[in-house]
């Protein structure tokens, strides 16, 4: 079947930006530049799009058609929100905002799986990197379950940049680590977002500084790590338990 997330040939491509439809990455053969080829990259800078100059070999793994003309483009599933439309869809509800970080998930099942448990806990949105994230593509619509129908998730350039804005507006942060203060210990209630890293690395350096507190989530086994998306979901609920008042 084919991936109808996939773009190939330079005029799709470049039709594909110019309706408006979100691109996560533009794959470019290295060394072509002629006239259509640098369109295509000037229209991807313009939509701030991220550019990689890949291998002939590294397209043609890409491509399904073998008719890429040195230049495929990966294009979201679902059109990406913005920050804003999240804390305005929290004073609509008459709620403190309530958001979910996500650092370094580059796995689409974990993300559908984080944006799904979002949308249960009453999360007003995801928000993720632009690099080394698991963009929305149909996985993590399927995944979702359904979810990213209903919560927005909005891409940004810089996280650490992101979260010290939102900090101007109220936010404070937590960011999920196995040394940190036990969950139960916190008071995770008022307006927070918290940052989920991946199992491997987790939060990465500058984004944990950014944060004003970290929390652990108990572990009783002989293991000291959880999925991603398990980890999203315990501390996902810790918060709507406080926020219950129970």
């Amino acid at each position: 079947m084919r991936n109808e997330n996939i773009i190939e040939g330079r005029n799709a491509v470049l039709e594909a930006f110019r309706a408006g439809r979100p691109v996560d990455k533009l794959f470019v053969l290295d060394g072509c530049e002629d006239g259509p080829v640098r369109t295509i990259v000037r229209e991807a800078k313009k939509h701030d799009v991220i550019i990689q100059f890949v291998t002939r070999e590294r397209l043609f793994q890409f491509s399904e058609t073998g008719k890429h003309q040195g230049v495929i483009a990966f294009a979201a599933a679902y059109e990406y929100s913005g920050v804003e439309d999240m804390l305005a869809l929290a004073r609509k509800k008459g709620e403190d905002p309530f958001l979910i970080l996500l650092d370094n998930i580059e796995d689409p099942h974990n993300l559908g799986a984080i944006i799904r448990t979002a949308n249960l806990a009453g999360a007003h949105g995801v928000i993720i990197p632009k690099r080394r994230a698991a963009g929305l593509t149909a996985t993590v619509a399927k995944t979702s379950a359904g979810a990213l129908n209903y919560t927005p998730v909005a891409k940004v350039t810089n996280l650490k940049n992101t979260m010290e804005e939102l900090k101007e507006k109220g936010l404070w942060f937590v960011c999920a680590d196995m040394g940190g203060e036990q969950m139960y210990r916190l008071n995770l209630t008022g307006p927070i977002g918290f940052v989920v890293g991946n199992e491997g690395e987790g939060v990465s350096r500058l984004v944990k500084e950014a944060c004003d507190f970290t929390a652990g989530i108990p572990m009783r086994g002989e293991i000291d790590s959880l999925n991603a998306s398990v980890a999203a979901g315990v501390l996902a609920y810790e918060i709507v338990r406080q926020r219950l008042g129970r």
